[in-house]
């Protein structure tokens, strides 16, 4: 096959300067995959799990100090400090590509550099777009195999064609007759974004999305930039289709930071009766306008690389269900029979488990079964409540989108923005309790707006100015409608109010209603438009009046003091931060002054 010529220059390049013992064109095809898994297995890497209760899946462990997205390592290396912005860390290009270019120089010795041409989104539709990733990771190459469209057919539909450069090393160079270890991986880590380069240069690490490039890397810190150039939306949201019991369907977005429910949403088991939930994406939407003025959504991603602990057959059976067969485990825990657990998979705890530390584990062992970062790589056409529509070229015209976080007090089940710009405020104040998808400051209140904070590839002042600039390029009606939700309310006791899972729908209802304008099922508040009480439909519920009321209350003493905290936030954003959104927090103030 005739191949890009600056493709060509560029791996050659590389492969001066990463000295590989060999380069492989990857071709996308299960022989390969399988050869690969394999080589993975004589290495360690991978254990084969028992292909009678796991056909073709595979578990690896991870080097203990390799276990999550390094946030502190991870760096957007704008020409300009400002364009980087007060949310990234920042360093000067040219010093960081020096400091790189020490790095990876010999990086790949004794090792084979893969070539990965992979599509984010559908080939062929206008919303998706082309990265090549060079990396000396096998487990990178299955797990971007699951994760993207790679190969051949990625390579014929670039033809001449710009793409994402993704540069890759675990920087763990063999010297000859070294014996390699099952989880290369060096010390120091750089994850560094080169913005008006296109480019992203990842070191050191071979863990999710510090090595497989196309997720966060590409998809939201790249695609952001790329998006705010061209007048599009790269955003941290899962994607579902719901349909009424009346054969309406729409489309809905959803941006939670992580561990706040996502999947579980992208993959709802509805209580209610008729009501179906159909999953497009889990954890990334991108988003352009069509040609008749209505948002377009495609979920860039092919499979779903999901947080293991917590989920189970209660939690979300359509994600069990999704995981029986061709999927990745990294660092949960395995069973004598050769299958996989992790904590809250199962009620009960196996008596007995080799631990994701390889340690022999039981339920009085101190150690976790599994690390609480542990994930499953599976294959998103697996899934039983995938969307027929998830791979249409056009994308699917988004009705709603969905804010919220992690938050035990204050913040109601459900309410509406009065508008898009007061949507985009309500997105610039998401905050949320720390989990163990990021390292540090577990369980701590942090500020994460529209969920992107880790993610956003540039000034986060300017991104919250594109928001409100999307909203002016259509005619108001055209655009989806915005909410903010919270499961996690709690009682003084610290237990949760609302059952959350499944029952959800009961708000998505709402929701759904909201969209299509029903009368005499809100009251106006100060923070926005809420549930009247009868609206919710709660058949078969056990909820008391007094948790109802609960979870739909303004705490009109705790939303001062949460505009006091937004406020002292906003100034980090210093002169980028648009004062439309500074408008919207006055009106806040204003309304809770005289109207709880």
């Amino acid at each position: 096959m005739k191949k890009n010529k600056k493709l060509q220059n560029w791996v050659n390049e590389i492969t001066q300067m990463c000295k590989p013992d060999k380069v492989h064109w990857c071709t996308g095809s299960e022989e390969e995959y399988n050869l690969l898994a394999d080589l993975l297995v004589q290495n360690g890497t991978f254990t084969k799990l028992n292909e009678k209760i796991r056909p073709n899946s595979f578990c690896a462990q991870s080097d203990p100090d390799d276990v999550a997205r390094v946030e502190d390592r991870t760096y957007i290396c704008s020409l300009s400090k400002e364009d980087a912005g007060p949310t990234n860390n920042w360093e000067e290009p040219v010093k960081m590509k020096s400091i790189l270019q020490n790095l990876f120089n010999g990086s790949m010795k004794g090792r084979t550099m893969y070539v990965i041409p992979f599509s984010m989104g559908p080939l062929g539709s206008n919303i998706s777009y082309i990265g090549i990733q060079l990396t000396d990771s096998p487990y990178v190459v299955c797990n971007m195999k699951i994760m993207t469209r790679i190969g051949d057919k990625v390579l014929e539909a670039l033809g001449e064609g710009d793409f994402v450069h993704c540069l890759h090393s675990v920087g763990a160079p063999l010297e000859k007759n070294q014996k390699d270890v099952p989880w290369p991986c060096n010390k120091t880590k750089y994850i560094v974004h080169f913005p008006e380069e296109k480019q992203i240069w990842s070191y050191g690490s071979g863990y999710g999305g510090n090595a497989l490039l196309g997720k966060k890397c590409f998809a939201l810190r790249i695609a952001s930039v790329m998006a705010k150039e061209e007048g599009w939306l790269a955003e941290h949201m899962l994607i579902v289709g719901i349909t009424s019991p009346q054969g309406d369907k729409k489309y809905i977005a959803a941006a939670f930071p992580s561990a706040c429910g996502k999947t579980n949403l992208a993959m709802l088991t509805p209580t209610l009766p008729g009501w179906k939930v159909e999953t497009v994406g889990d954890d990334i939407a991108w988003m352009k306008f069509g040609s008749d003025g209505r948002l377009y959504a495609i979920n860039p991603e092919a499979g779903f690389f999901g947080v293991a602990p917590g989920t189970s057959e209660t939690t979300n059976p359509n994600a069990m269900k999704t995981m029986n067969e061709n999927s990745i485990f990294t660092n949960v825990a395995i069973t004598p029979e050769g299958d996989v657990w992790w904590e809250g998979m199962t009620n009960k705890k196996p008596p007995l488990l080799k631990n994701w530390l390889g340690h022999d584990w039981t339920p009085e062992s101190n150690e976790k079964a599994a690390h609480p970062n542990s994930r499953y790589t599976i294959p998103a056409n697996q899934c039983p409540t995938i969307d027929p529509n998830w791979e249409d070229p056009k994308g699917v015209p988004i009705s709603a989108i969905l804010f919220g976080g992690r938050r035990a007090d204050f913040i109601p089940l459900v309410f509406q923005a009065f508008n898009w710009q007061h949507g985009t405020f309500l997105g610039s104040i998401i905050s949320s309790e720390i989990t163990a998808a990021a390292v540090g400051n577990f369980g701590k209140v942090r500020h994460d707006p529209f969920a992107m904070l880790p993610f956003c590839g540039y000034n986060m002042g300017d991104y919250f100015q594109h928001w409100i600039d999307i909203g002016k390029m259509t005619d108001a009606e055209k655009l989806p409608k915005i909410f903010y939700v919270n499961w996690f309310r709690k009682d003084e006791n610290g237990r949760f109010i609302w059952p959350g899972f499944g029952e959800n729908i009961r708000a998505i209802k709402w929701i759904f209603e909201r969209i299509d304008n029903k009368p005499d099922n809100f009251v106006e508040s100060a923070i926005g438009i809420l549930p009247k009480a009868d609206s919710l439909d709660l058949t078969g519920l056990e909820i008391s009046n007094e948790s109802l009321r609960e979870i739909l209350t303004i705490k009109r003493n705790k939303w001062i003091d949460e505009v006091t905290n937004i406020r002292n936030y906003y100034k980090i954003f210093g002169d980028k931060m648009p004062s439309a959104l500074i408008d919207e927090l006055d009106n806040l103030e204003s309304r809770l002054k005289v109207n709880p």
